[in-house]
């Protein structure tokens, strides 16, 4: 439902439709407690845990397809720096992670839960931890 609400309201706010977009928003954050900006460009087939209870995604993030996003998660800037996080493909994102910068999440990346990333993430490595440190990288055929 969130995930059809916000297509509903980027699709307006691409068509530079004033208010309704907002008021969406405005829906979300009621309703499943959850940031998500009309503006935020998000791929096929995201995943929200638990509706997206307790996210926060940066008006500007870039989410690819097939990412797993789980519960309060924050996916966010950095202050004094203008970009943010893009997030590629098959990334799985543990609860309570926040990914914070303008950094890069490589495909098929693993963030544990309550992990800090604050530096790029290349493909197919897993990280964890304050700040996160990578703990292992997947094989190109590895069961995840």
């Amino acid at each position: 439902m969130v995930l059809k609400l916000h297509a509903v309201s980027h699709w307006l706010w691409k068509r530079r439709v004033p208010l309704l977009p907002r008021f969406i928003q405005g829906v979300l954050r009621v309703v499943f407690s959850v940031a998500l900006p009309p503006s935020v460009r998000m791929g096929a087939d995201v995943i929200l845990g638990y509706s997206g209870l307790a996210t926060v995604i940066h008006a500007r993030a870039v989410i690819g397809d097939r990412v797993n996003i789980g519960s309060g998660v924050t996916i966010g800037g950095r202050s004094g720096l203008y970009e943010v996080p893009v997030v590629e493909a098959d990334v799985e994102i543990g609860s309570g992670a926040k990914i914070l910068g303008p950094i890069r999440i490589g495909r098929g990346a693993v963030i544990g839960a309550n992990a800090v990333v604050i530096s790029d993430v290349a493909e197919r490595h897993v990280v964890a931890g304050v700040p996160a440190r990578v703990i292992k990288v997947l094989g190109p055929n590895a069961p995840r």
